[in-house]
């Protein structure tokens, strides 16, 4: 498993969000609410899309389901000028990932599994309290085995 650890800066986003949990999982509905939509962005064309998620304080610690959290869709914009109807923006703060380039199913969670239950606790970081997102760029393709993304995850 290839993993790089990045410095990123502050990543503007315009797009739309839902709150969901694993059990009441809600993310088809927000493509199918962002993606006939997504022209209407300014440049949006070409840009990968980016699927985040936004956990409240202690999520991973005290692990449930059912927890609620945050999840938006949407792309990297220049600035907070110029937004649709219907879209909103958030910001994701500039900090240190790991990112991990996945390959397979997306409905496959054991990739999760080994970030979470392995790799982070013998990496010698902890996790970090900002947004977790998912990069999707031209070769993501939903429910197909040769699938590729990005998972980064905030670190410390």
């Amino acid at each position: 498993m290839q993993v790089n650890i990045i410095e990123q800066q502050e990543i503007v986003i315009i797009g739309m969000q839902a709150a969901m949990s694993l059990t009441a999982d809600n993310t088809s509905a927000l493509f199918r609410g962002f993606m006939p939509r997504k022209r209407e962005i300014s440049d949006a064309t070409n840009e990968p899309l980016f699927l985040i998620k936004v956990y409240p304080p202690n999520y991973f610690s005290a692990f449930n389901p059912n927890t609620s959290f945050t999840k938006w869709l949407g792309i990297k914009n220049s600035g907070l000028e110029n937004i649709p109807d219907g879209f909103e923006t958030m910001i994701i703060p500039a900090g240190k990932y790991a990112v991990f380039y996945y390959k397979g199913l997306n409905t496959d969670h054991s990739i999760f599994n080994y970030i979470f239950q392995d790799w982070i606790p013998q990496s010698g970081y902890q996790l970090d309290d900002r947004p977790h997102f998912d990069v999707l760029h031209e070769r993501y393709k939903n429910n197909d085995p040769e699938s590729e993304e990005e998972i980064w995850i905030p670190i410390k």
